[in-house]
């Protein structure tokens, strides 16, 4: 098992990961930090019009993977002419 860390960046603010968690390989890491991804976006997500996140997933080595996802919400209005 190996360790690896989940930082989140949200916009312009990093926050990182000091505890990691032990998963068998990346792709337990890169499902763990899409997982959580997904729920950060649910919570979130209605609450800006703009917004981008990321889970930046590093082991003791360095960076290995990260997940991220950019939400635009705009209001189209329709013009008759």
């Amino acid at each position: 098992m190996k360790r690896y860390f989940f930082d989140i960046r949200d916009g312009d603010n990093l926050a990182v990961d000091e505890e990691g968690m032990e998963l068998p390989d990346v792709q337990a890491a890169q499902e763990e930090a899409a997982l959580s991804l997904a729920d950060m976006t649910r919570d979130r997500i209605s609450r800006k019009p703009r917004w981008h996140v990321a889970i930046e997933v590093r082991d003791g080595d360095g960076p290995v993977a990260e997940a991220s996802f950019q939400w635009r919400l705009r209001t189209l209005k329709q013009y008759r002419g």
